[in-house]
């Protein structure tokens, strides 16, 4: 499903090891997504997006997002015949929101609660 732009689940443990670079002392992922060739993470501090880039993927930028200046943010279930579902992510100082789309085999009600714990903080 990756291929047609839609994110599936990955072994939190897995993306703790494949982007321990990135993760501060202590810090933990509690859920990662895969998209094509992109990765969004939520760790306990941040949400984490990675962006490869160009044709090789070897250009790639890391996108960090503190959860508290996520101002509010909206899923979108998948229905009948649109099966995707969607997150959109506003974040403090943009108008515009960080869109992803999810297939329909992730549990967007997951993805919800994992952001609600850490931007209720």
């Amino acid at each position: 499903m990756g291929l047609f732009g839609n994110a599936h689940h990955i072994d939190p443990a897995s993306a703790q090891r494949d982007y321990a670079r990135l993760m501060g002392h202590g810090e933990q992922v509690h859920a990662a997504y895969l998209l094509i060739r992109d990765t969004i993470l939520f760790t306990d501090r941040r949400l984490v997006l990675v962006d490869k880039q160009g044709l090789t993927g070897k250009k790639v930028e890391y996108h960090s997002i503190p959860y508290r200046s996520i101002t509010h943010f909206s899923v979108e279930t998948a229905g009948h015949f649109d099966l995707d579902a969607e997150l959109k992510i506003w974040i403090s100082g943009s108008a515009t929101p960080i869109e992803k789309t999810f297939t329909k085999g992730v549990d967007i009600y997951e993805v919800q609660a994992i952001l609600t714990q850490f931007v209720a903080r």
